[in-house]
């Protein structure tokens, strides 16, 4: 991982690059992003050993409905949804806040595209890092499942943490 200065330090030995004498952060909307990556046959092997308490553990009710449809794909969809739970965890900062893995849902549209829908804490912790905006892409292939989150934030949205439900 790069610290800023380290990507400072990169950049000015490119040359023509003068280096800067101070960095000043942007009081402007900001960027966070979460991505990760999940063995499905992990996933798989938990159900096995754990069945439907594993399940009910982590998913939500239309969450399991959307994967069991499928016993073919069932691991593959669970797998994505999970690395969309964890992407999320890190680009909302909610890893030390107890948050539920329910609260934190991969909604099926219509058209097949995918939202992340956020509940209690981790709804609460969003509006307190003034999220506008929130994107989700999901991805797997072969026994790897993949998703990355990105969150647009705009400082002046940012409202004090108290309980949301939706």
């Amino acid at each position: 991982m790069h610290t800023t200065t380290q990507a400072i330090d990169f950049l000015a030995t490119l040359p023509g690059m003068p280096y800067p004498t101070s960095i000043q952060r942007s009081s402007g909307p900001t960027l966070r992003v979460g991505l990760d990556v999940v063995e499905v046959s992990r996933i798989r092997e938990s159900l096995c050993n754990f069945g439907d308490r594993f399940v009910r553990r982590l998913f939500s009710a239309a969450e399991i409905s959307y994967a069991t449809q499928s016993q073919v794909h069932c691991a593959e969809r669970l797998a994505a949804r999970f690395a969309a739970k964890e992407a999320a965890i890190k680009a909302f900062s909610l890893g030390e806040l107890g948050v539920d893995w329910r609260d934190i849902e991969v909604q099926k549209l219509a058209d097949g595209a995918c939202r992340l829908a956020l509940h209690g804490l981790a709804a609460s912790q969003a509006l307190h890092l003034g999220v506008c905006n929130i994107a989700l892409s999901l991805s797997h292939d072969g026994d790897y499942a993949a998703a990355v989150v990105t969150a647009l934030c705009d400082a002046e949205l940012n409202l004090p943490a108290e309980p949301v439900c939706n």
